[in-house]
């Protein structure tokens, strides 16, 4: 290597044992404190020799081990980078190496200094995600340091402390030792209103890599049937998880109303923070405090907050974490209807039967053969009132609870039914039972972590609202029908007919056209549109074995789809390099750009994606070889689409990739988007197809994601399901086995003078 200093000094003698040559030409300056000199650096040799040479050159004392080289964004020069910072010819400069640079700032940490302590921290926050400095700060006893600050802080230099404990919990080591009280310390800090937004970022999105930090999902484990916590390995961050979270958020109560408060603050920063943590409380939130945690985002409208999300204007940095909650919501909303009616063991449904039977102001009787007439009288079809719910579960008992509070004249609709004949009477509870199937079949409730809306359904938000006024809609159609017991699976025919028109394009329709289509419909119009559909439709697909086969057979599809895209993932695939349109575009983005394409791929471990950028397309070797730069996908809070730029001339000189107007984004463009860092990477797909793919296939691939962004892959799943459930039923058909609209009991025997036979 040759180095020459700045026109203003002499040259500096050759350092690669040859001798200097006028002709030769530098390839990067190199900034040394005061000093610029300008080097021709050899790419064969290694960064420690480099540094070796120029510390003889610049006559620097000290040993050279104590010295590293950065570029202007203080990116580490490593042996692996270090051929491509030559041939871009950046800017080098010659720093304290990680293992001093971590020791000084461990020692400035104990200082009280709050201007000192400010820049040592905004320097933490940088060197901190780099795994040579994180593994000598750590072992110089650095991290004691840093929390020590935190708990000792306030303003700015609170914020930048959380900010470098951030960075540092991206790592999967060295913060295995955080304990309770530092976990209620950051809850305490979430908790006071008076936090600054900046305090409050970093804050949020450490409780939720503790709340992530969950022994069962620790890589490696797996899946297992145990519901049993794993042995942690000494040393693992993977040791805390939600029990150990909400247990700290149980002594301050307070905390989940100020997170939800923030939903409505005009950052968007934090309401997108605070809009991961509670995603990320719900999709682990243990099977002990599950009830708890459930019972306590009702109680604060967790729901509500997020519909009013939905109607704003100013939230596409929020679609993402939306259809994430969306998703949650149906997993709550499954476990809720598959989670059995225990009256004798949980008080909470004892006291939910006990109002809806209060409510109806009557008194038990008893029928000719002296069995007790109770429940029957609302509507159910026995006394067991418990099996009663089997269907529907707990999700049942409380649409039907909710219907009993917000039906003013319950007792008189109850006795209303009851002065009619007996077979002309509306059964009130099967009825409500109905809706609880027809709304969950509409809003495909089949199984937690499967969600194909890729639109916002601000009506599923309030499931309870929309339940009342299609119960409402039912006991009217029964009424205005003049149905009897038999025409039951009419009436529901009926109701399911107006069900899909009133939530039809539910993502840009108001409160009151819902309310409109359930209160104030015709019968004779829902009648007449009911039966074009059956002349359109078979009634087949409509019994309830058959939308049991459908629940099956999409979860099928949707892990068959899922597996799809993750593939493709691995495979890699061409993308053009965008500029996102909320940013303003470089000067020399005029010029067409140097590397306009990038190729990305998926490693084996699903852990990293790893790309190339390149002035044109080549063929890509397997493996990671040929792919030097990588982004961890663990980073990744959010896939934002249609929001990039296409580079200029770019688009224009291939024919074979969709044209759009230079200042327009592009339909096909996506963003991965981190919390803390903005854009990690803005590309623009080759089509539809591919686009769909990696959107959907990041998607469903995020820890706190499963839900589904482009209407290809949500209405290839449903082709899928389709398609599976006709091939059953030809199976079905062909042997012309006749399917029940359901299985009824019989009655119990009369006497126990009887036994099973042996087969």
């Amino acid at each position: 290597m040759s180095a020459n200093r700045s026109p203003a000094s002499p040259a500096a003698p050759a350092t690669n044992g040859s001798s200097s040559r006028p002709g030769l030409i530098p390839t990067n300056s190199v900034t040394a404190g005061d000093v610029t000199v300008r080097a021709r650096i050899d790419p064969t040799l290694t960064v420690a020799d480099v540094i070796k040479q120029l510390c003889v050159n610049l006559k620097i004392k000290g040993p050279p081990v104590d010295y590293a080289l950065r570029d202007e964004t203080d990116e580490l020069v490593t042996n692996d980078n270090l051929r491509k910072k030559i041939k871009t010819k950046v800017t080098l400069k010659l720093v304290n190496a990680p293992a001093r640079e971590a020791r000084e700032i461990t020692e400035k940490l104990s200082q009280r200094d709050d201007k000192t302590l400010r820049l040592t921290l905004f320097s933490l926050q940088k060197f901190i995600r780099e795994d040579e400095f994180a593994q000598h700060f750590i072992n110089n006893h650095g991290l004691a340091e840093l929390v020590d600050v935190i708990y000792n802080s306030h303003g700015n230099t609170l914020a930048y402390a959380l900010t470098a404990m951030q960075n540092l919990m991206e790592l999967d080591y060295g913060w295995a030792n955080l304990d309770d009280t530092f976990i209620f310390k950051i809850v305490q800090i979430l908790s006071s209103p008076q936090s600054l937004i900046n305090v409050c970022r970093p804050a949020t999105a450490i409780l939720k890599k503790l709340v992530e930090a969950d022994p069962l999902t620790a890589p490696g484990q797996g899946a297992s049937s145990s519901t049993s916590v794993p042995a942690v390995p000494p040393g693992s961050v993977y040791r805390y998880g939600f029990t150990v979270v909400f247990e700290q958020m149980r002594k301050q109560p307070g905390l989940l109303e100020t997170v939800v408060n923030r939903l409505s603050s005009a950052d968007t920063a934090t309401v997108q923070h605070s809009m991961m943590l509670i995603n990320s409380l719900l999709s682990h939130a243990s099977d002990l405090r599950w009830e708890e945690f459930i019972t306590e985002t009702d109680r604060l409208n967790v729901r509500k907050a997020v519909s009013r999300l939905m109607t704003s204007h100013t939230i596409d940095d929020l679609t993402s974490c939306i259809l994430d909650f969306q998703a949650n919501i149906i997993r709550v909303t499954h476990r809720r209807k598959t989670t059995p009616v225990d009256s004798l063991n949980d008080r909470s449904h004892e006291a939910a039967l006990k109002f809806i039977w209060t409510s109806s102001r009557l008194q038990e009787d008893r029928d000719e053969a002296n069995y007790i007439v109770k429940w029957r009288k609302l509507g159910f079809e026995t006394e067991d009132i418990d099996s009663e719910f089997h269907d529907v579960g707990v999700l049942g008992l409380d649409c039907l609870r909710n219907f009993v509070t917000k039906e003013p004249d319950f007792s008189k609709l109850v006795l209303e039914q009851l002065s009619r004949p007996e077979k002309r009477r509306c059964p009130l509870a099967k009825a409500s039972n109905e809706v609880v199937e027809l709304l969950s079949e509409h809003w495909a409730i089949f199984a937690p972590g499967y969600s194909t809306s890729t639109t916002f359904q601000p009506f599923f938000m309030d499931f309870a609202k929309v339940h009342w006024l299609a119960t409402q809609l039912f006991i009217r159609m029964w009424s205005e029908s003049g149905a009897a017991a038999e025409d039951f699976t009419r009436v529901v025919a009926l109701v399911r007919s107006q069900v899909k028109v009133a939530l039809r394009s539910e993502n840009v329709r108001e409160w009151h056209e819902v309310e409109h289509d359930f209160l104030d419909c015709e019968y004779r119009a829902v009648r007449e549109r009911q039966m074009k559909e059956i002349e359109m439709e078979d009634d087949l697909l409509s019994k309830v074995p058959i939308r049991n086969l459908r629940a099956k057979i999409y979860k099928e599809s949707f892990e068959f789809v899922r597996q799809q895209r993750i593939q493709c993932l691995l495979q890699g695939a061409w993308f053009v390099n965008a500029f996102p349109q909320s940013s303003p575009m470089p000067r020399e983005s005029s010029r067409r750009p140097s590397k306009p394409w990038r190729f990305m791929r998926l490693d084996n471990s699903l852990k990293h994606l790893y790309f190339v950028d390149s002035a044109m397309k080549f063929p890509v070797r397997n493996g990671l070889e040929d792919l030097p730069e990588r982004i961890e996908v663990a980073a990744i809070s959010e896939i934002s689409t249609g929001t990039c730029v296409p580079p200029p001339n770019v688009l224009r000189d291939h024919s074979d990739l969709p044209q759009t107007s230079p200042l327009a984004p592009s339909p096909l463009s996506f963003s991965l988007l981190s919390a803390h860092e903005g854009s990690l990477a803005d590309q623009i797909a080759p089509d539809q197809s591919r686009w769909a793919d990696w959107t959907d296939g990041l998607n469903m691939l995020r820890r706190d994601g499963g839900h589904v962004a482009s209407k290809e892959t949500a209405e290839f799943v449903q082709a899928l399901t389709e398609i599976g459930l006709k091939i059953k039923l030809l199976d079905l058909s062909g042997e012309k086995v006749e399917i029940p609209s359901g299985l009824t009991a019989g009655p119990p025997p009369a006497n126990t003078d009887f036994f099973f036979s042996e087969l």
